[in-house]
């Protein structure tokens, strides 16, 4: 497993979770600051403000641990409706694309499959992330005009 963060430009920081390990409150918590750094990093003298977070309502995006580190780690968050894969941008429009491109690959050992993920999404563009914003605009407006049912039925 995988925990991916990224912006309208890049890929600020992917994460794999060790073998065996389960993503929880207490590990998610232990994320936060890395992905402050590597943003603070990765966008020298580009933040002006502070720094917008976008996660949904996930279980272990709400536990008490999450919610303080958030907190803690001096993110701001971007308000979220209740969990609805259908607006998980990283659901929908990251992941979604990797799935194709990794779909029948058998890899020799985990290392030969993080070096194929890491690759694909060091490969995307600038434009690529920002069309994933864009496409979470969109999502979010259909969710509305639905009255909040599924988009994808």
């Amino acid at each position: 497993m995988a925990a991916v963060f990224w912006d309208s430009e890049r890929i600020s920081l992917i994460d794999y979770l060790p073998r065996g390990t389960t993503m929880n409150g207490q590990y998610y918590g232990n994320l936060l600051p890395q992905i402050r750094k590597a943003i603070v990093q990765k966008r020298i003298g580009e933040l002006t403000r502070g720094v917008l977070l976008l996660q949904d309502n996930a279980p272990v995006h709400t536990t008490h641990v999450a919610r303080e580190a958030l907190k803690d780690s001096g993110f701001s968050e971007i308000d979220h409706p209740p969990y609805n894969l259908d607006l998980a941008p990283s659901n929908f429009f990251l992941i979604s694309n990797l799935e194709k491109v990794l779909l029948g690959r058998i890899f020799a050992d985990d290392n030969e499959m993080k070096a194929a993920v890491d690759r694909h999404l060091e490969e995307k563009d600038t434009e690529n992330f920002l069309d994933g914003f864009k496409a979470l605009y969109a999502r979010c407006e259909k969710c509305i005009s639905l009255e909040g049912d599924y988009i994808e039925k």
